[in-house]
């Protein structure tokens, strides 16, 4: 079978709107804060050049997120799947049950290998009975073997995965359509109204019935000057917020557009850095990130989003047996949001000397309220003051830290106050063994800030 996936770039790749990042966002970033031109932070994600944040601090970006967040997300990838068998092929090669998915639905599923292990998470929008458009993770869109630092390495991208499944006589064909469309995000209570503002309501209305507006996980399309355009609803830093895929050849100016509204409402354009914080700040369990909570080489049993991604009634997909066993042996690990006094990535968690879990992703954040700041007990400074910060991830756990109900729902609080569990991030040695001086924490279940993505619109239309 001919490779699908694209070659490893020579240099790092740039996204749709890498110069606008450059010559015209910083400029007006600069004159509306008073701040002096520089370079934009950036890191290579998934080969791309990205922003981790730009004049402003990842702190401001990642507050920004309660007013209006933008993101460039141009560097993940759309994968166009259709033909008469491409809801056989889907559920056969992904986690998730695709048969009564209707048009216009979106649905989040898992890639996994044969052991179980996570090779990508992605969002399926479906577009007609025959054809999906699988929204892919950066970087799974590369097919080849390379040497870096002299060691070989073999990537496999999505697209070449998936139709590796499929079985002979079955018509189904794919392609990248990534070049196409330009993906831009746009997050937090004033999304609406950006929207609106910029494309009119009736691009937020629910496709089959217009007097409503857009359910939860679903997507919309639009024409606007002979460009066709995608809307989708699925939230993924768990409150109010759209993803917008714009024709190329319109996304410049519709970003400009974009951009501007959300400086004049007080929002941001958002690096990877503010990003990360938002998928972990909201509702009680945050959202796990590919390379982060998920990688191919553990399963995402007991993950948050586990039962949302994974139908283990369906007869066959690539990996199930591998989570069946795993469930048959009673395998009890969980993913816990944790709140610390400082970050704490890649350190093991303990508690009165038991090593409790490992530490996947830690961030420092704005959106840590006073009253669980002082809850940490803490002696640091910036952690107490009243406008201080700390630090908040996700750790793996090898077992529930929670009691549970009569219903078997882990019990989040007693008599109406939240239940925090005091922990200590160690760094270890090359054997685990706990060393030098702990951080601070404590794991809870009642997140940093409410999830509000799958809340009624009508709490923000008018705003």
């Amino acid at each position: 079978m001919n490779a699908l996936g694209f070659k490893f770039p020579i240099q790092e790749r740039k996204t749709a709107l890498y110069n606008l990042e450059e010559n015209w966002y910083l400029p007006l970033l600069a004159e509306k804060r008073g701040l002096s031109l520089q370079n934009i932070k950036r890191s290579n994600f998934g080969q791309y050049s990205m922003a981790v944040n730009y004049l402003t601090s990842v702190l401001e970006e990642a507050a920004a997120i309660n007013k209006v967040a933008v993101y460039n997300i141009d560097h993940m990838a759309q994968l166009y799947f259709y033909g008469p068998d491409v809801v056989t092929l889907l559920n056969r090669a992904l986690t998730g049950n695709f048969t009564d998915m209707k048009v216009g639905q979106c649905k989040y599923s898992l890639l996994l290998n044969d052991k179980g292990g996570v090779q990508d998470d992605m969002i399926l929008m479906r577009v007609s009975e025959t054809s999906f458009i699988l929204v892919i993770n950066a970087g799974h869109d590369i097919t080849d073997t390379v040497e870096i630092d002299n060691k070989k390495q073999e990537y496999i991208a999505d697209i070449d995965r998936i139709m590796a499944c499929k079985k002979g006589g079955e018509e189904v064909f794919a392609k990248d359509i990534s070049d196409t469309l330009v993906k831009i995000d746009i997050q937090g209570p004033l999304s609406y109204k950006l929207i609106k503002e910029v494309y009119g309501a009736d691009v937020l209305k629910n496709r089959n019935n217009p007097e409503k507006n857009m359910s939860f996980f679903t997507f919309n399309e639009f024409e606007l000057n002979g460009h066709h355009y995608y809307l989708s609803r699925t939230g993924y830093t768990n409150r109010w917020g759209w993803e917008l895929y714009i024709p190329a050849a319109a996304a410049e100016e519709d970003a400009k557009k974009i951009i501007t509204k959300a400086l004049d409402f007080g929002g941001l354009l958002v690096g990877l850095g503010g990003r990360d914080e938002n998928r972990i700040s909201a509702g009680p369990f945050g959202l796990p990130l590919m390379g982060q909570e998920y990688d191919p080489y553990h399963t995402p049993l007991n993950a948050p989003l586990f039962e949302t991604a994974v139908d283990m009634n369906k007869d066959y997909f690539v990996g199930k047996d591998a989570l069946a066993k795993e469930i048959a042996e009673g395998n009890q690990k969980r993913l816990y949001i944790f709140v610390s006094e400082g970050i704490v990535s890649n350190r093991g968690i303990y508690k009165e000397g038991k090593r409790l879990g490992t530490v996947t992703s830690s961030i420092n954040s704005p959106n840590v309220s006073l009253e669980m700041r002082l809850a940490i007990g803490s002696k640091r400074k910036n952690v107490n003051e009243e406008n201080g910060t700390a630090a908040i991830g996700l750790g793996w756990f090898y077992a529930p830290l929670f009691e549970k109900d009569i219903e078997g729902k882990e019990i989040a609080e007693i008599e109406g106050k939240p239940i925090r569990i005091p922990v200590e991030f160690y760094r270890e040695d090359e054997n685990r063994n706990p060393i030098g001086s702990p951080v601070l924490g404590f794991v809870t279940l009642e997140g940093i800030t409410p999830a509000t993505a799958h809340k009624a619109l009508k709490n923000i239309e008018n705003l």
